[in-house]
């Protein structure tokens, strides 16, 4: 159940179109480039900062963002957003300066791109930051902890290429308490998450599926992954 919390979101958008979302004050421009990105992507639209800003939570797959618009201009916009939206943000603009670019990537911006533009250029570019930002978003399936590899796409865990066997729910713990390093846990939440809301056993079982953990790594390392914070519950210590 977990695993599909973190991870079902990315494979459900598998084989279905990536979204743009496309944000310039000029109709003409706006058009244009939703006419040439149609066939290939879902298209969004907004004509203004704040237009954006509430577009930006439908959750685009890249956004071609415009600098110089009045009111809330591209770079506010990025800086207002940016915490909450990890695609790539691509600037259209016909600021050349490089202090502008400068402050672009500052704000959070992925690249920089200078009108007037050839469209086919600006599709490829496009095309490259999804493709990265796929690999990216693949690559983040595993994650390296030292001596120890979790891979969660397999559902494995190995230290120094050594298989470690965990059970369903063994595996659960220990994806919740990694992908969530440094928090902490109580026996309660553990269980409400792994288990469900209508699970219909004990939060005392987490106990002995922690030592179960435990001792399956220590098999193969003398670090203790997972810590236990007195009174409080359990945190990942990678």
């Amino acid at each position: 159940m977990v695993g599909y919390l973190l991870f079902g979101v990315l494979g459900e958008r598998s084989g279905m179109k990536q979204t743009l979302l496309i944000v310039d004050d000029e109709p003409g421009m706006v058009e244009m480039m939703k006419s040439y990105f149609a066939d290939t992507y879902n298209v969004m639209t907004a004509m203004s900062g704040e237009e954006a800003v509430r577009r930006s939570s439908c959750g685009p797959d890249l956004i071609l963002l415009d600098i110089n618009m009045p009111g809330m201009d591209g770079l506010t916009v990025c800086e207002r957003i940016r915490g909450f939206v990890s695609c790539p943000i691509l600037f259209l603009t016909a600021r050349v300066e490089s202090a502008d670019k400068i402050r672009g990537f500052q704000a959070g911006g992925d690249d920089y791109i200078v009108k007037p533009f050839d469209l086919y250029e600006l599709g490829a570019r496009v095309a490259a930051h999804l493709r990265r930002e796929q690999r990216r978003q693949e690559n983040s399936a595993v994650r390296f902890f030292g001596e120890l590899t979790v891979d969660y796409t397999g559902r494995t865990v190995s230290v120094n290429g050594e298989q470690v066997s965990l059970s369903k729910r063994e595996f659960d713990i220990l994806e919740l308490l990694s992908v969530n390093a440094g928090q902490v846990f109580d026996r309660e939440r553990i269980y409400e998450i792994v288990w469900g809301i209508d699970g219909d056993g004990s939060s005392d079982t987490i106990m002995e599926h922690i030592r179960k953990i435990r001792a399956k790594l220590a098999v193969y390392t003398l670090h203790s992954f997972i810590e236990t914070v007195w009174g409080c519950g359990y945190r990942w210590n990678g």
